[in-house]
């Protein structure tokens, strides 16, 4: 499935105790450009087990760590929903590993509302680099820096992507997000922790974009973002106190469906020379 050009494969596991691909090395194997089936990350749908869920959700990185969150991945699991037939008239409630997710498929594509976040700064002391004017931080799920610069087309991404997610600002790291203004438009591009490079969308990063936005005064409580697919984010913002209460609409598209090859047939990542 392809989320605004984040794209993942989605293994349908419910009705099973442990599925034989939710392993690190096996995700890693699935998601290799070139030799696997290729993807940002790996989600397994499975059945609920928190009050008022209808279904639950596991979420790895490329690199086979799992993730509390990716808000792409669940917008993708709930345009899937209808095809499973899991998706209730009133919408449904996916159960992540930071909570339950309302969401629904309306006639602009899936939207989803997130937890709270309470855990933002305007402004946190990293340095500054030629073409940049802040940098912020927001805890959607996961952790992410925002920066606001001149022009997002001319940022190294994997260089300065790579410097920020390992700077120490956070023991674990963050996602890296970059945000300029073109015209009307709000553009961004992400360096996303776990796949370890620029991913052509993120929708938790986002949603942190929209936060520091409205932080900076520069943007209001709706903000849509480009994204580095050219596909449009959309986020809402509703203020409570010192939280933020985000909603997140954007595409959940079914690029194919097949047949995978039995585990064993993938590569042996101990053999040497793998």
């Amino acid at each position: 499935m392809s989320g605004s050009g984040n794209d993942f494969v989605v293994f349908d596991a419910r009705g099973s105790l442990a599925d034989p691909w939710e392993r690190p090395d096996v995700i890693l194997a699935l998601c290799a450009r070139g030799t696997g089936v290729g993807a940002d990350g790996v989600v397994f749908l499975a059945d609920a087990r928190r009050p008022g869920a209808s279904l639950a959700m596991r979420y790895y990185n490329s690199d086979g760590s799992r993730s509390a969150f990716c808000g792409n991945a669940t917008l993708c699991v709930t345009r899937l929903a209808t095809e499973l037939g899991v998706m209730a008239p009133g919408g449904l409630s996916l159960e992540t590993d930071d909570g339950v997710v309302p969401s629904r498929l309306g006639s602009a594509g899936p939207e989803i509302d997130l937890p709270a976040v309470t855990e933002s700064s305007a402004a946190v002391a990293l340095s500054l680099e030629p073409g940049e004017s802040r940098i912020g931080f927001s805890l959607v799920g996961v952790p992410h820096l925002v920066v606001r610069c001149d022009d997002v087309l001319a940022v190294d991404v994997q260089e300065r992507g790579r410097a920020l997610r390992n700077s120490g600002f956070r023991a674990d790291g963050a996602n890296v997000n970059f945000v300029s203004r073109h015209s009307d438009r709000w553009s961004m591009r992400t360096y996303e922790r776990g796949v370890e490079g620029e991913t052509l969308a993120c929708g938790s990063g986002a949603i942190a974009t929209a936060i520091l936005l409205e932080a900076w005064n520069q943007s209001g409580v709706d903000t849509s973002l480009v994204t580095r697919s050219g596909r449009l984010l959309r986020v809402r913002l509703r203020a409570d106190g010192g939280s933020w209460w985000p909603s997140l609409g954007g595409e959940g598209r079914i690029v194919f469906t097949g047949e995978l090859a039995e585990r064993a047939e993938l590569p042996d990542l101990a053999a040497p020379g793998a």
